[in-house]
């Protein structure tokens, strides 16, 4: 089976629609049955790009222009857009695909079966929290393409729910596929995380981590304004380590921030490298999440996977990844995440307990079982869009 793969997302330093493309084009390259082609959108390889690394040389050749042009040029999502088209245009009609997948919600035009992921809605539901260009894009462009493809990937039951009632989509076209943990996510010993802990100037298991790009839906303004009502006692011990690209919209959170910053109970790491995060991950003390919505949510999956209990808010997909593996708050009760995070800081028995049920819960999800998932999917999306053909015949 052909398919062409949008990767688009592999361009810029990788969050989490990265890290999704990244592992299912890794997948598809050991798939023997699938013959994968990867769309930047101005060109085309067939190069996995977890060999190839295309965010490295990517983000330094084009993001920081394509970042540029989207502030200053008028309509550029759409100009981007129609240029992305002709290359896909003469890709295809060079090469014959069975299937086009775009795992970045906004799928081009293509004569065939078409599957398109789906991770949230939160332009929709939240739109106050999405740079206002990013709003009116995916309201101009997602529901056209929604409505034209073959099948709807999802990464969690909940933003099933969530197609179903916000657009009225047939259950029957949504598949749930819940997306897996990286074995880079594993439990690690204080000697074996020694060096990064130097290099950062952290103690293994002695610190709260946040993890997310910093933008207002990750509600990283909760998970501050907690830990600084936490005893002064516990701060002085557990410094708060936030990890991750600053986003947009985040004034109100800086302001929290600079006088923790200040006194030295905050540490604000910026972007890592997939192995840095994997081992500041696995010398956390807690994972702290209160995210307002999510699709899914790969951090506290990675916490899990590193035996590290996650605190994570009860809303959206959250509780089908945390399940009973971590503590769930809701995120608007600030009270709940204070007592949350004091609870883990001070009794070493519960961290022990949701530790263990953290580390087996992990072991259900798994990349190999997305990739294969998301394989079949693309045999049913063929047969749905073959029926749609000889129903117009």
């Amino acid at each position: 089976m052909k398919v062409v793969l949008g990767t688009g997302s592999l361009l810029s330093p990788l969050t989490g629609i990265g890290q999704y493309a990244l592992q299912l084009a890794d997948g598809l390259c050991r798939t023997p049955a699938v013959e994968p082609w990867f769309f930047y959108g101005q060109q085309v390889s067939r190069e996995n790009p977890a060999v190839s690394k295309p965010w490295l040389s990517g983000w330094g050749r084009t993001g920081k222009v394509r970042t540029f042009v989207r502030k200053y040029v008028p309509n550029a999502y759409g100009l981007d857009r129609q240029r992305k088209q002709l290359v896909l245009n003469r890709l295809v009609r060079r090469e014959r695909f069975d299937v086009y997948h775009e795992p970045n919600y906004l799928a081009l035009d293509f004569d065939g079966p078409t599957v398109i992921t789906v991770h949230d809605l939160s332009w929709i539901r939240y739109p106050e929290t999405h740079p206002i260009e990013r709003v009116r894009a995916m309201n101009r462009y997602f529901e056209p393409a929604l409505r034209k493809a073959s099948l709807l990937l999802t990464d969690s039951e909940f933003v099933g729910r969530e197609l179903v009632e916000v657009f009225g989509i047939d259950p029957a076209m949504i598949r749930p596929i819940l997306l897996g943990l990286d074995p880079m996510f594993r439990p690690r010993t204080a000697t074996e995380t020694a060096e990064v802990m130097h290099r950062l100037e952290l103690e293994h298991g002695g610190y709260f981590l946040s993890v997310g790009t910093l933008e207002p839906r990750k509600n990283m303004q909760a998970t501050v304004s907690a830990y600084s009502r936490l005893p002064a006692s516990v701060r002085r011990r557990h410094p708060l380590v936030i990890a991750g690209m600053r986003g947009w919209r985040t004034s109100k959170l800086e302001s929290l921030l600079e006088p923790l910053v200040a006194s030295g109970e905050l540490r604000m790491l910026g972007y890592l490298s997939r192995e840095d995060l994997a081992m500041v991950t696995a010398g956390a003390l807690t994972m702290v999440y209160p995210s307002v919505y999510e699709g899914f949510g790969l951090p506290p999956l990675e916490s899990m996977g590193c035996g590290v209990a996650p605190i994570a808010s009860n809303r959206s997909s959250l509780p089908e990844v945390v399940g009973d593996a971590g503590l769930q708050v809701d995120p608007d009760d600030a009270d709940q995440l204070v007592l949350a995070m004091t609870r883990l800081a001070e009794d070493a028995g519960l961290r022990q307990s949701l530790s263990n049920a953290a580390l087996e819960r992990a072991q259900n999800f798994t990349w190999e079982r997305c990739v294969s998932e998301t394989v079949a999917a693309y045999g049913a999306a063929r047969t749905v869009a073959d029926r749609a053909a000889t129903s117009r015949a």
